[in-house]
């Protein structure tokens, strides 16, 4: 929820429409200085992956000032939530939106009392985000870690 410390945002359900703006800031902007220190960046692949895996009705979008600044997808699976696709412009990073974004999501998980499961790029920055606020090792891979987060009451 925004509150009056932070710049003015807001959510809102996403759209179908939404993909491109995702997608390039996801391409260009989140992930791209990631990928290319794992050497795994490909302009069309990163671009078309989000594509494949978009699904507005899981999605929000974050807006601020009136325009998308961000997303962050919350889907279901059989034993939980997979935190998906979080993604903030860097202009609005360490300002504590991606903070209360991600309290929100977790907040909607504890109320269910289900995990919460997430990947991100080894080496992320991102990872200490989400270690702050209760995830842990699950598992990880050459490329991925896997971090996992059971509900708190």
């Amino acid at each position: 929820m925004p509150t009056s410390t932070l710049p003015r945002w807001t959510l809102r359900q996403g759209v179908p429409e939404d993909v491109e703006a995702i997608a390039e800031l996801r391409a260009e902007v989140v992930m791209r200085p990631d990928l290319e220190r794992l050497g795994r960046y490909d302009e069309h692949r990163v671009r078309q992956r989000l594509r494949d895996a978009y699904a507005s009705e899981h999605t929000s979008a974050i807006e601020a000032h009136g325009s998308f600044a961000g997303c962050v997808a919350l889907r279901p699976a059989e034993d939980g939530w997979w935190l998906e696709h979080f993604y903030l412009s860097p202009a609005l990073q360490g300002r504590g939106i991606g903070s209360a974004v991600l309290r929100g999501a977790l907040d909607r998980a504890d109320a269910g009392r289900t995990p919460v499961r997430l990947d991100v790029l080894r080496g992320s920055p991102a990872r200490r985000l989400y270690e702050r606020h209760g995830f842990t090792l699950w598992r990880e891979d050459a490329v991925d870690v896997f971090l996992v987060r059971n509900p708190t009451p």
